[in-house]
């Protein structure tokens, strides 16, 4: 191998392990990195679920959401407030830690997980003095949709 090809092959590998699709927080989880709007106070919560599970999160403000859903494979029927990316699946709405946990160890063939519109007790729509709502997290990709897991406010059923 020559030298230029060499350093051209180490600059993609390392351009390669940098992007988030590989990269890893020191608590062994990839690297999430979450798409909102900045003036969303409910996604802002949601980040500090994630944070707290665990996860570590680059969050991005982007102009336009509906593009990143888009390019993504979101169902405009599944989608919410807020898009994630992780371990290469889409993260839609207000999906509960522990689900997306268990979605990377069974690693499904599929696009990802959503929580559509906003469940009140959902991670990050907490309201207190309100019961918590029962929510499908739903397991989406081209073979279709299907339930994933049920949760009651963050607890699972």
């Amino acid at each position: 191998m020559s030298n230029i090809s060499r350093r051209i092959f180490l600059a993609g590998a390392a351009g390669l392990a940098a992007s988030p699709a590989f990269a890893q927080s020191s608590s062994g989880l990839p690297l999430m990195v979450v798409n909102k709007d900045p003036s969303c106070g409910c996604c802002s919560g949601w980040v500090e679920h994630i944070g707290a599970a665990g996860f570590q999160a680059k969050v991005v403000e982007p102009h336009n959401l509906a593009a990143i859903k888009a390019r993504l494979g979101v169902p405009r029927g599944l989608q919410s407030c807020h898009t994630a990316e992780i371990g290469g699946y889409a993260i839609e709405g207000h999906v509960p830690a522990s689900a997306i946990r268990r979605l990377l160890a069974e690693r499904p063939t599929a696009t990802g997980l959503a929580v559509p519109g906003m469940p009140v007790g959902s991670p990050g729509m907490e309201v207190p003095g309100s019961p918590d709502d029962q929510y499908d997290v739903v397991l989406f990709g081209p073979t279709g949709q299907q339930t994933f897991a049920r949760y009651e406010g963050s607890q699972e059923l």
